[in-house]
């Protein structure tokens, strides 16, 4: 097991931080952190997480830290569909709903779907059963020709997307369950240059969806917590799709018409 120094120097390594780099931002001597990533010297619980909060340390890793420094974890993860977290899934649910006619889901750290809203369902249903079947994961969904992989007319864009944005995610945060993912779906193979983007006249990338005869483009933002304290709130994000032509926006404002809902998809 490595002591909480091994582990602070690979995150200050991995934000390409100098030691006087961290020493500066957590107010504290370079000496010290030295003598920390050293093993001379045991930081307390608060010196921990004082430079763990400068690294930008997830909270599931900040109780990593706290352990190996002989410490109790400080952090709980409680489930989203929890009476702990009713208020923040109230929020989360105010955002999908307030967001229709246009898709948006929530995704976890590896890209499971946790909650969706209406409109997601006209693009789910001719997605193979088994791909719904609980944890529904995106980059699975997106890339599997039973799920949008057939009906994504720039499916190298999205796919050269996903790769850079689980590629820059697993340089900040390294995950075992995230690395599998990108190894099984991403990784480029044997003669594979790896996809490039070529839409290089948009503001922002489209996805381009063959739907119900026609086409349509959408592009997308992603909404976190601000200041969360526990595992599960600092570990979703809510991924939101915008129509991208006027076209598109006619075909959402279509459906428009029925009471809003929205679904939670527990990961088990």
């Amino acid at each position: 097991m490595d002591t909480v120094g091994e582990l602070l120097r690979q995150w200050r390594q991995r934000r390409r931080l100098s030691q006087l780099d961290l020493a500066l931002a957590a107010d504290v001597s370079a000496r010290h952190v030295s003598l920390v990533e050293t093993g001379r010297s045991r930081p307390s619980a608060e010196m921990v997480l004082r430079l763990a909060a400068q690294l930008d340390v997830p909270l599931r890793e900040r109780n990593r830290l706290l352990l190996a420094a002989g410490f109790a974890p400080r952090y709980e993860e409680r489930p989203l569909d929890g009476d702990a977290l009713g208020a923040a899934r109230e929020a989360v649910a105010r955002v999908l709903r307030a967001h229709e006619p246009y898709p948006a889901v929530v995704i976890d750290r590896r890209w499971n779907v946790v909650m969706t809203n209406r409109a997601v369902d006209p693009f789910f249903a001719d997605v193979d059963p088994e791909l719904l079947r609980p944890p529904v994961n995106m980059v699975r969904l997106g890339l599997d020709p039973r799920g949008f992989a057939s009906r994504l007319v720039n499916l190298a864009d999205v796919r050269a997307v996903f790769r850079a944005r689980l590629g820059r995610q697993l340089a900040a945060v390294p995950d075992p369950g995230l690395t599998t993912l990108y190894e099984e779906l991403l990784a480029p193979g044997e003669g594979d240059e790896g996809d490039a983007v070529t839409v290089a006249d948009d503001v922002v990338l489209p996805m381009v969806f063959r739907i119900d005869g026609r086409e349509l483009r959408l592009f997308s933002t992603i909404t976190t917590f601000g200041t969360p304290r526990d595992i599960t709130l600092d570990e979703i994000a809510i991924e939101m799709y915008y129509p991208a032509d006027e076209e598109s926006a006619a075909w959402f404002s279509a459906l428009s018409g029925d009471v809003p809902a929205v679904r939670i998809r527990p990961n088990e």
